[in-house]
């Protein structure tokens, strides 16, 4: 069983490493991104991002291009497709059927339970 929960520990670690690099590349691609966007003004997009401007720069760096070129045109296609079409959640007053009126139901009446069970 110890060595089930290494196993399975050594290869969620792996995949939490894996997860992790995808989320660095995506992070330099959007910084390249932002910076092309906007013409390469580092201090603008630091200004409304909240970082430093050599730090979007170093994050930008590594990516080409022609690679945020990629990006870019990726969300745009991605703007341009019409929003996939969701059906708004039924509120549970339209899911459950009416309950039958108070008046309908029958009252049954019997004596109070005072707790005690018979020991017989």
């Amino acid at each position: 069983m110890a060595a089930a929960n290494v196993l399975a520990t050594r290869e969620a670690a792996v995949k939490a490493a894996r997860a992790k690099d995808e989320a660095d590349v995506a992070a330099r691609e959007a910084a390249a991104v932002v910076l092309r966007l906007f013409d390469n003004d580092a201090d603008l997009v630091a200004d409304l991002l909240g970082v430093p401007a050599e730090e979007l720069e170093r994050e930008a760096k590594p990516v080409t291009a022609a690679r945020a070129k990629e990006v870019i045109e990726e969300l745009r296609a991605r703007a341009e497709r019409p929003p996939r079409s969701r059906r708004a959640p039924r509120s549970r007053a339209e899911a459950s059927p009416p309950s039958p009126p108070v008046s309908d139901v029958p009252v049954r009446v019997s004596a109070p339970d005072d707790g005690r069970a018979d020991a017989a």
